[in-house]
């Protein structure tokens, strides 16, 4: 099956995206691992731990957090966006932009 006909199992209608079973499973492992990094914050404000070895665990969370977004928005782009391009919606690109400044904040 080609890429575009794929794309159109995995469009997201209605303002859902349906995932297969390997996306879902990278990001949620993302998710995980920052959840788990999160905590380990947490621990060590706990244990009154030196600022500068919390600031760099906090970094080290942003930089997963950024790494998942970029996952998920290369998916967006791959998949919602381009099929909705190629349908003529042309208010995606307003979403998109409204999305990309966000992420740039």
């Amino acid at each position: 099956m080609s890429m575009s006909e794929n794309a159109g199992e995995n469009c997201c209608c209605d303002r859902r995206k349906p995932r297969d079973a390997e996306e879902r499973h990278d990001l949620m492992n993302r998710l995980k691992r920052i959840e788990g990094q999160v905590r380990g914050l947490q621990r060590m404000l706990d244990e009154d731990a030196y600022c500068p070895d919390i600031l760099t665990q906090a970094s080290a969370v942003n930089s997963a957090l950024n790494s998942f977004c970029r996952t998920l928005l290369s998916s967006h782009l791959r998949s919602c966006v381009t099929e909705d391009i190629r349908a003529g919606r042309d208010d995606t690109m307003d979403e998109l932009m409204r999305t990309l400044q966000k992420l740039m904040k």
